[in-house]
């Protein structure tokens, strides 16, 4: 049997989900919780570009064992951001995550920081999986990130949106 993407990630060494400037946990009590859903939050022109983590959050309530939920901290442990790392379910599986970084911490390297720590995380857990990421063709922003990272726009659409992919 196939294991879960939790499975895979609770087995991972601690310093897998630390670099020089993030670090990455699953979230396990109700200050992480509220956190994600209540306290981080994007300028109101981004917002049609992120889920809202009470969604996202949502999926792994429905789907636990492939929708891991997590919040982003700097080295200091304050938090600034949450991430979804899940499984993309489809013809071509792969992994996939969805994250936000706060306001108030955009514009410091935290987005590219966690996205490249999120790669590692993923890589860590299965090296042979592919990594994808969708975004809507007018968030150019997120497309130059993913593409300063190493990901590559495939054909494949995900509904109206670009998918990137990693190998």
């Amino acid at each position: 049997m196939e294991k879960s993407l939790l499975d895979l990630l609770k087995n991972l060494p601690r310093d897998t989900w630390s670099s020089e400037t993030v670090s990455i946990r699953i979230i396990e009590n109700d200050d992480d919780l509220w956190y994600a859903v209540v306290e981080c939050k994007v300028f109101p022109e981004q917002e049609e570009f992120v889920n809202p983590a009470g969604f996202s959050i949502g999926r792994a309530y429905l789907a636990p064992n492939d929708h891991v939920p997590c919040v982003i901290c700097k080295t200091d442990g304050e938090r600034i951001g949450y991430i979804v790392l899940r499984k993309w379910l489809g013809v071509d599986q792969g992994f996939n995550w969805s994250y936000c970084i706060d306001q108030k911490f955009q514009g410091m390297g935290y987005g590219k920081a966690s996205a490249e720590l999120a790669v590692k995380i993923l890589r860590a857990a299965d090296p042979e999986t592919p990594i994808k990421l969708s975004t809507e063709a007018s968030n150019t922003k997120a497309q130059k990130l993913y593409r300063s990272i190493g990901f590559t726009k495939s054909d494949e659409l995900d509904g109206d949106d670009l998918v990137f992919i990693l190998h």
